[in-house]
């Protein structure tokens, strides 16, 4: 016959299950604060499974400040911005603390890599740690393109997939190569054409002054530039043999989130679209012919109008040559997965957790 168990002992059962549940759910959560180029970015994910990269965004803050502009106008920091950056930081901080409970090992403050050419740099550091008791962590920007890879492709994807990132100046990226005893290394990826710096040596083929603003004459200097671009990238990907093997492609920048935006028109949630050549192409023709159709969406969509007001017409119409000649490099496509990473924002985050998890390999 079973005993009567005693209410207290039943009671200091009940709310030891209650904390041990609880600790439980917070060590899923995460937060990040990312001091970038232009913008102070703040974001609380909830991990389910890291290998997979399933996570939910519980919540995503942004405020701009042009740190980048100030840095290289006297390769130091104004000490407004330290102030400013300091007290967002210290604020979103324990408003972070205070509504999630999140555990202080899972929460993250970084500095996007322009920051090391900030001769005050340790001003802000100082700063921050006083007031947060937490460390800033300047990104390397020799590491940048290896956290884009661990943070973007799903973990799970490592061997099998490869990612290129379409940014400003440049598009880098790179893949992972399984070696013996489960060893793997990174191969890095770079091409020397962005947005911004293919737009800048197409420009500077228009010769006649007088058509320096006419977009027919971008466009077909635009065109005829292509063969240059499709010759730098058949030459990237003929280096690295090893891509054609993989049968997954990763996609992000703004290029890839501009044609998401601008074409698919839809709010998708999942963290991976889905995309095709085919698609790029229909996209790039409505880009180059019909552009008053975007124009007009972006009138009733205010995703399309955050497009068109980061980007004109000429550096959409780069950042899709771009990512067309990218494509079109790839024999066999169709038997491809291609995937835009859409939370890009999160990508450095990702990485770092999964370089703390002991269910990834993040050893290359």
């Amino acid at each position: 016959m079973l005993k009567r168990q005693n209410p207290q002992i039943l009671f200091f059962i009940l709310l030891n299950l209650f904390f041990s549940i609880n600790v439980f759910s917070q060590k899923s959560i995460y937060a990040g604060i990312e001091i970038g180029r232009r913008a102070i970015k703040v974001s609380v994910i909830d991990v389910n499974n890291i290998k997979k990269a399933d996570y939910k965004i519980l919540s995503f803050w942004t405020e701009r400040i042009p740190f980048a502009d100030h840095i290289a106008a006297s390769n130091a920091l104004p000490q407004e911005d330290i102030n400013r950056a300091s007290v967002i930081v210290s604020d979103q901080l324990k408003k972070i603390r205070s509504e999630y409970k999140i555990l202080e090992e899972n929460i993250f403050i970084v500095a996007a890599p322009v920051f090391q050419s900030a001769r005050n740099i340790d001003v802000l550091k100082n700063k921050i740690a006083s007031l947060t008791n937490k460390q800033l962590e300047v990104l390397d920007v020799n590491e940048e393109a290896k956290t884009l890879v661990k943070g973007a492709i799903p973990p799970v994807d490592y061997a099998n997939a490869f990612l290129l990132d379409i940014g400003a100046q440049t598009t880098k990226g790179g893949y992972i190569d399984e070696l013996k005893d489960n060893k793997l290394e990174f191969i890095p990826l770079e091409l020397d054409f962005g947005t911004m710096t293919l737009t800048d040596a197409v420009q500077k083929t228009v010769v006649n002054p007088s058509q320096a603003n006419d977009m027919s004459a971008y466009q077909e200097k635009s065109f005829d530039f292509n063969s240059v671009l499709r010759k730098k990238v058949k030459d990237l990907f003929d280096k690295n043999p090893l891509l054609f093997k993989k049968d997954k492609m990763y996609l992000s920048g703004g290029a890839v989130w501009a044609f998401s935006t601008l074409y698919y028109n839809e709010n998708v949630k999942e963290h991976y679209i889905a995309l095709t050549l085919q698609d790029v192409i229909d996209y790039d023709a409505i880009l180059k012919n019909n552009f008053g159709k975007f124009t007009a969406l972006a009138k009733t969509n205010s995703e399309a109008a955050r497009v068109l007001s980061t980007y004109e017409q000429k550096y959409l119409i780069s950042a899709n040559n771009i990512l067309v000649s990218c494509l079109e490099a790839m024999p066999n496509l169709d038997t491809k997965k291609i995937y835009f990473v859409k939370e890009g924002q999160v990508t450095w985050l990702i990485s770092f957790i999964a370089e703390r998890s002991k269910k990834v390999n993040t050893n290359f």
